[in-house]
């Protein structure tokens, strides 16, 4: 399970990655538990802080963005996926200070005689989550 917080409490999350939305790396409360924070930072504690990223290049901007953040979708699921029972992930990176964004760079490539853009891909800064264990 994934939490994140919102003002005083920690809700469930679904992962809501877009690479058409402002905000492309996003979670959407799903309702399925909420719990306060001071509850949690009584019950829990943090086993490990991972940070995630992500890289993609491409020939075509949007499949190179899609590809990152499908990238980091995968790393994201996967850890969720290896919760041991009475584990949670807690996203801890927070709005308006140290958020994960899509960052892209750009440079021409000759191909075929003729001059292309290739986009590389990236996020930064890396998403930190928790992996937090019943006391």
């Amino acid at each position: 399970m994934i939490l994140r917080r919102y003002g005083a409490n920690l809700h469930s999350v679904d992962i809501n990655f877009d690479a058409r939305a402002m905000t492309e790396i996003g979670f959407r409360r799903n309702n399925a538990t909420s719990i306060a924070a001071d509850e949690f930072e009584d019950r829990y504690v943090r086993d490990e802080l991972i940070e995630l990223d992500a890289h993609a290049e491409g020939d075509v901007q949007d499949e190179a963005e899609q590809s990152v953040l499908s990238e980091l979708r995968q790393k994201l699921e996967a850890l969720d996926a290896e919760l041991p029972a009475g584990h949670v992930l807690v996203v801890e990176s927070e709005q308006g200070n140290d958020y994960p964004k899509t960052r892209d760079e750009k440079k021409n490539v000759l191909v075929d005689g003729e001059n292309r853009l290739h986009f590389m891909w990236r996020v930064d800064p890396p998403l930190r989550v928790g992996r937090y264990r019943i006391r």
